[in-house]
């Protein structure tokens, strides 16, 4: 990276972050400021495939952006140092862009993987003891993104799609989190 590449980088990236939650948004509406910070991830499934106990890991790294309005991620599987160049099967690195909506009082999420071309679109509110995150793609199916197991230390992120049958939620996506940082 050449240094204009470089300053260029590191302006974008001032530019982006934020310090913390806007003032305009109440403590009660911050369900997703927890979550800043850097996250290895136990990977449970993946693309619907039970993994469980083969070792495959992830990380996950959280901040606040847009003077404070919003919540950006990045998941990465494998993790850097272990990735493959290429690993079509198991290809993750996208970033979830989760915005304040004052006006719906809830989150707008969207998430995109250009590593296998998935994107989608959701609302997140804190159900109970969870943060779930509902929508549907663009053949009509719904999904269902939760956060679940809830402690300083960790938490439980299960995905969801519904059956075709209309009432059979079934698990495509599933991680163990454990706070690394932050």
């Amino acid at each position: 990276m050449n240094r204009i590449e470089n300053e260029a980088s590191r302006a974008f990236l001032s530019a982006l972050a934020a310090p913390g939650r806007a003032a305009d948004i109440g403590e009660a509406d911050d369900i997703y400021g927890w979550l800043v910070g850097s996250w290895s991830l136990e990977v449970l499934r993946y693309r619907g495939v039970d993994l469980r106990g083969k070792g495959m890991m992830a990380e996950a790294h959280f901040g606040w952006a847009l003077e404070g309005r919003a919540i950006e991620d990045v998941w990465i599987m494998p993790p850097r140092g272990t990735r493959p160049p290429q690993d079509p099967e198991f290809n993750m690195y996208g970033t979830t862009l989760r915005s304040w909506d004052p006006d719906l009082r809830a989150w707008r999420i969207s998430w995109t993987n250009p590593a296998r071309s998935h994107r989608e679109t959701q609302i997140g509110r804190r159900v109970g003891n969870e943060i779930v995150q509902t929508g549907a793609r663009a053949d009509g199916q719904a999904t269902r993104w939760r956060f679940a197991e809830i402690t300083s230390r960790g938490f439980h992120w299960i995905g969801e799609a519904l059956d075709r049958d209309g009432s059979t939620w079934f698990i495509e996506g599933e991680f163990l989190a454990t706070r690394v940082e932050g």
